[in-house]
């Protein structure tokens, strides 16, 4: 297995992993960028952004993740492909395996791998994602103005996305598959109190109904098995999210569902050099600008370290 050293590393490539490399390529230290399995990260499946600063006219997702990627290039990131598949940090510099075949040893690591939704599963939600189907209320719900909407979910995410989405639609439609929700009774009051939310209980999703577009929601009771078909214009997942942090579990300290725990106001992880920055360890926020926010840090934080590294070395051979 070849070795290569690298001053630092970053693994992933939505908002917070560009804008790490950004900062790193531009503090000298010609950064090396795995893109991972969704290169570009979850906005690369979203239609419009427009709550992005410097966008006037709005971007879409796509577009928007080129943009950040070649800004990274022109100061000197180098961008792979690539799957990072192991990590050892039991030692330093720290060694990231590759696509089980490049080993590489990096001074700092910068962990932005991010978080992926949790869908149905349901062939025509995959086929009218971004057409109408989404997992985020507060990037995508003002698309939806005056409109009639479905949301499925019964937690405290779910509860504060039908919230917020009543504040903008004319109608949400809450899919609650039991006959009580999940969600704190202050979020559920919230959500009782909203004269426009209406909550269909005992009520699972069938299908997602249109061509191109999102038409409407056919949901099944799932006591009588009565079916019915509601019209909407837009339908909202909001069954929680999975941080992409696996393959960090043996080594970083982690809450209960999988976020990396960073210390409050940094991106250090319980591991010196090794730095965790937007989704990855975000679960409140989870927005594009808090992520290349988080993405700063990192890269600041990262500079900070390798500097106070070289000194420690310095003193050691003297």
């Amino acid at each position: 297995m070849s070795i290569e050293k690298v001053k630092v590393l970053i693994i992933g490539s939505g908002p917070a992993g560009f804008t790490a490399a950004v900062y790193a390529a531009r503090a000298g230290f010609t950064p090396v960028l795995y893109q991972g399995g969704q290169p570009g990260g979850q906005l690369t499946i979203t239609n419009d952004v427009e709550n992005y600063p410097g966008y006037p006219e709005g971007v879409i997702g796509p577009q928007m993740m080129i943009d950040f990627q070649k800004q990274a290039e022109r100061f000197g990131t180098e961008v792979r492909s690539g799957m990072v598949t192991s990590v050892d940090f039991s030692g330093w510099p720290h060694k990231v395996t590759v696509d089980e075949k490049t080993e590489i040893e990096a001074e700092a690591v910068i962990i932005s791998t991010g978080a992926s939704a949790k869908w149905l599963g349901l062939e025509s939600e995959d086929r009218l994602n971004g057409k109408g189907v989404s997992a985020c209320a507060v990037c995508d719900g003002f698309f939806f103005k005056g409109q009639d909407v479905v949301l499925v979910g019964a937690g405290d995410t779910a509860a504060e996305e039908a919230s917020y989405l009543s504040k903008i639609v004319n109608k949400v439609y809450m899919l609650v598959r039991r006959d009580e929700m999940r969600a704190s009774k202050i979020m559920q009051q919230r959500v009782f109190n909203a004269p426009n939310i209406e909550i269909l209980w005992n009520t699972e999703t069938d299908e997602v109904l249109g061509d191109e577009e999102v038409s409407g929601v056919r949901v099944v009771n799932n006591q009588t098995g009565e079916k019915r078909e509601i019209p909407a214009q837009g339908f909202f997942v909001a069954i929680g999210h999975k941080p992409n942090t696996d393959i960090f579990k043996d080594w970083l300290d982690m809450d209960d569902t999988g976020y990396i725990k960073t210390i409050p106001g940094t991106s250090k992880t319980n591991i010196p050099g090794v730095f965790a920055t937007g989704d990855a360890q975000d679960k409140i926020y989870r927005q594009a600008v808090t992520a290349a926010g988080s993405g700063c840090m990192g890269a600041l934080d990262a500079e900070k370290f390798i500097a106070e590294k070289e000194v420690e070395l310095a003193e050691a051979e003297a």
